[in-house]
């Protein structure tokens, strides 16, 4: 059985970009604490630092599915419980509360959750890898399917509960790459780069996996939150094809599930494993794509200064590899507009 470790609580400006936690408490009283609360600020709410400003102020944060810029002097009058990282850390169970006195608060050891607090889930892959069925398997009938905004194509959104833990999962559409060549893949690049999801879990086809894994290291090169998914893994068998997920998962990085989605196999794994990487309870090291010397000494030439210019980009080594290929310009005027935080 896991050990239990308790969690040092820090100040919400102390918390670093990439770092999860939950709120513990708020000091402060007034117009300012009503602000906090029409923000969603609330005891027990789950949050993501993302990225500060060019002098460090504001700093923005992802509480719920909502993107928050605050200022770090009224940071400071919240406290948070870092979520721990390390492979079989649990975080300490918060007191528990009455939902009819904290509409906010989160009580694990009853088994209730926040509904309002759900983790954000990006689901990718190439079109005909079963994508869908994966989506439809989760979610079920709590689904519903509209547009992207300013888009003609289709958005499907749905929700599912693991381990009284709430999940929105989104359902980004099927692209081959992430170059931008269509709104298909300029959707899904930006969802994934801008939104910044607590994990996203990229679907591919067991019968034809090296094909799919252009994909997958093309999303692992942007966020380190990735869980993959192998599925028709029922088809691969008949055809006599043998996929050993251990040994994906540790050339990758990232963990890797098998499933035949359609039978329900492995979705009690892939549950895990996103709860597992959602929470920040396992760390993962995604391999890093490397090149020939001169383009790398490029490459770390710019990294620092995409990072000072676009400090909302989670990871700005790939962003310094595609200014250096040239060929999105499409992505360097979103990146200065700052329009997919708002749109997506």
């Amino acid at each position: 059985m896991a050990n239990k470790v308790k969690s040092q609580k820090i100040l919400l400006s102390d918390l670093k970009p990439g770092s999860r936690g939950y709120v513990s408490a708020l000091h402060v009283n007034g117009l300012l604490y009503r602000r906090l609360l029409d923000l969603g600020i609330v005891k027990g709410t789950r949050i993501k630092a993302l990225f500060s400003g060019f002098s460090g102020d504001p700093v923005v944060y992802r509480f719920r599915d909502s993107h928050i810029a605050i200022r770090r002097r009224d940071a400071r009058l919240v406290e948070v419980e870092p979520t721990p990282t390390s492979a079989g850390d649990v975080p300490e169970p918060l007191a528990p509360h009455s939902h009819e006195q904290c509409l906010g608060c989160r009580s694990r050891e009853s088994g209730d959750f926040n509904p309002l607090d759900p983790y954000l889930v990006a689901l990718a892959g190439n079109p005909n890898t079963g994508k869908s069925t994966v989506f439809n398997a989760l979610t079920g009938l709590r689904q519903h399917v509209g547009n992207w905004p300013g888009k003609t194509v289709a958005r499907a959104e749905g929700h599912w509960t693991y381990k009284h833990n709430l999940f929105n999962l989104v359902d980004l559409p099927g692209t081959y790459s992430l170059l931008s060549t269509s709104v298909e893949e300029e959707i899904a690049r930006d969802f994934i780069l801008f939104k910044s999801p607590d994990c996203t879990v990229v679907v591919a086809d067991a019968t034809c996996l090296e094909r799919n894994l252009n994909l997958v290291l093309q999303i692992i090169q942007i966020t380190p939150d990735a869980v993959v998914c192998v599925n028709l893994m029922d088809e691969a068998r008949r055809k006599g094809i043998q996929i050993d997920t251990e040994k994906l998962s540790l050339a990758l990085g990232v963990p890797v599930v098998g499933t035949a989605a359609r039978s329900a196999e492995g979705l009690e794994e892939l549950q895990e494993k996103v709860l597992d990487v959602a929470s920040g309870r396992v760390e993962t090291h995604p391999v890093v794509l490397r090149y020939d010397s001169k383009l790398e000494s490029a490459v770390e030439e710019l990294i620092e200064p995409v990072r000072k210019a676009f400090p909302q980009i989670p990871n700005p080594r790939w962003l310094a590899v595609r200014l250096l290929d040239g060929g999105d310009k499409r992505l360097l005027e979103e990146v200065k507009n700052g329009l997919p935080i708002l749109t997506l």
